[in-house]
């Protein structure tokens, strides 16, 4: 069925408001690369519906504007037949008139008794008489029955015809119609389709920007990583010649002083006193016993252990790999799944659920996070790797990959971090 012009232009306006309202919401600045991504996923989803929809009604126009074209052909071809008939009749009423018109001109010319008494004369018997007046009856009234035939017959000819002329005025004005919105719909469908590949052109920026921005995170993280545990190492290897030399010195010393035991030998007949005296420090020892229990330990920055730092440089390695829930392996990750994948490596066992991880280890203030360290969001719903730098390696949700991430993005949503 054709489409009624006030629909159509209705149709028209609610395509380009929507587009209108579609390209001001993309103008809007997002908070996040990723927020930005997902709003132009969204105006690409819109517009592609937009596309279907106009598509839809295009190819609705077409077969519509095909229909009546063919009505049209048809039509066309009906009037020309009319017309032949109406050409035929009108030459076959001519005849007839011509005929009855060439009798009333011979009855006109010759007497009507001198006709009747040649007819009387002429016949040779009675009964020959009377067939032959009957017979110039039925020819006069066959003439003028001819005539009035033909003139019915050019008369019908002449209303189908022009019936026929009509419908087909009407049916070409249905095509032309038809053709109008036609191409309406199909600047609109170019409209659509132009905006749509612009709007899927920015995704693929925004994608091809948030990936460079990923590797260019991952690379900062990396070498902050190194410059770390390469900080760590000179610490270690300090700390180690510096007891090494303690050590030597001690020894030194140790060597060059052999005088004292002589004079121990002197000091020997006090063995006594020194047992009476020796005797009391064992109460002064359990009372420090019972001071190095640790129940407090966790809250004090110096009794944090190390951590994993290594943690974090594992992490990296699967950047980009897709969200998959329930998934622990570089085929997909959920989130707490890439951090239990990521402690196996370092043959450290945690349960596939983040409230569990969340029990695990030392509970580590925010100002006190390091590389490795776990940080848990939404009511322990969510948890990541934090690689310092204020940021973190994640699998964040369905339709996503892993990626690094600022703790910052989740605002008031941190709930908090635990050091395993």
């Amino acid at each position: 069925m054709p489409l009624p012009r006030a629909t159509l232009v209705g149709f028209i306006a609610a395509f380009l408001a929507v587009g209108c309202a579609a390209t001001l919401a993309g103008d809007i600045t997002a908070a996040t690369p990723k927020q930005r991504i997902a709003e132009k996923q969204a105006e690409a989803r819109s517009v592609l519906e937009q596309v279907n929809q106009l598509d839809r009604r295009f190819e609705a126009n077409v077969e519509a504007w095909d229909g009546a074209r063919l009505q049209l052909s048809a039509t066309r071809q009906q009037l020309s037949l009319d017309r032949v008939k109406l050409r035929v009749a009108e030459r076959t009423r001519t005849k007839a008139v011509s005929r009855v018109r060439a009798r009333l001109v011979a009855l006109y010319e010759t007497d009507d008794n001198s006709t009747a008494l040649s007819i009387i004369l002429g016949a040779t018997t009675l009964n020959d008489m009377l067939d032959r007046l009957d017979a110039a009856h039925q020819i006069a009234a066959s003439d003028h029955a001819l005539a009035v035939q033909a003139t019915q017959a050019r008369d019908l000819a002449a209303k189908l015809a022009y019936r026929t002329s009509a419908l087909e005025q009407q049916q070409a004005a249905t095509v032309a119609r038809l053709n109008d919105e036609h191409k309406q719909i199909s600047g609109m469908l170019n409209q659509r389709r132009q905006l749509l590949a612009s709007v899927q052109s920015e995704v693929v920026v925004l994608q091809a920007q948030e990936a460079r921005r990923q590797a260019r995170l991952a690379a900062e993280a990396r070498a902050r990583l190194a410059a770390e545990a390469a900080a760590r190492a000179e610490a270690a290897a300090k700390a180690k010649s510096a007891a090494e030399a303690e050590a030597k010195a001690a020894a030194k010393k140790a060597a060059t002083t052999p005088p004292p035991t002589t004079t121990t030998q002197a000091a020997d007949p006090p063995p006594t006193t020194t047992a009476a005296s020796t005797s009391p420090p064992p109460p002064v020892t359990t009372p420090t016993t019972t001071t190095t229990v640790t129940p407090s330990a966790p809250s004090t920055p110096t009794a944090l252990g190390p951590g994993h730092p290594e943690a974090a440089t594992i992490a990296l390695r699967y950047l980009g790999v897709k969200y998959v829930w329930g998934g622990a392996t570089p085929d997909g990750f959920d989130c707490s799944g890439l951090v239990m994948y990521v402690y196996a490596q370092l043959g450290i066992q945690l349960p596939h659920f983040a409230a569990a991880q969340y029990a695990l280890g030392q509970a580590v203030p925010r100002d006190q996070l390091q590389p490795g360290d776990l940080v848990f969001f939404d009511g322990l719903n969510h948890v990541g790797i934090y690689i310092g730098g204020g940021q973190m390696v994640h699998a964040p949700q369905t339709g996503d990959v892993v990626k690094i991430t600022p703790i910052s993005a989740f605002g008031n949503r941190y709930v908090g971090a635990r050091r395993i």
